[in-house]
């Protein structure tokens, strides 16, 4: 069932696609309701599901089971490195991953297999920071 593109639905639309990485619905809808946009968090949670329903959004889960949302920069099947200091995002091709998922699939007698890999790590900015900030202690 398609959603009705409403000024509410444009709104969390824009507002996600200004986000530097990945977010949470909470974290859009504080953003949003610090605009007093009057848009609820059950708008952005149906807004955020159904543009990732779209492909116009990537959806993850994130290391402590949270969903996060960020306006898709590209289509069909991709990876992310993400870092959990900072949230930047790199989409990456994963080869090895998607052989080894077919493949595992096969040995297992399953067909049409499916797979997310996202990988959370630190990255260099964010790394280099925290050393910068031990030297100093």
């Amino acid at each position: 069932m398609a959603q009705r593109n409403t000024w509410q639905r444009e709104r969390v639309r824009e507002a996600l696609a200004d986000a530097p990485g990945f977010v949470s619905a909470q974290a859009l809808h504080a953003l949003l309701r610090d605009e007093n946009t009057g848009i609820g968090l059950a708008t952005v949670y149906r807004a955020l599901a159904g543009l990732a329903a779209q492909g116009d959004a990537d959806s993850l889960q994130s290391p402590d089971g949270e969903a996060l949302y960020r306006a898709c920069t590209s289509t069909g099947h991709h990876h992310h490195l993400i870092c959990r200091s900072c949230g930047r995002t790199v989409e990456i091709e994963a080869t090895d991953v998607e052989q080894w998922a077919h493949d595992t699939a096969e040995k297992h007698g399953f067909t049409r297999a499916e797979h997310v890999v996202d990988i959370f790590g630190v990255c260099a900015v964010c790394t280099a920071a925290a050393e910068n900030e031990r030297a100093g202690d």
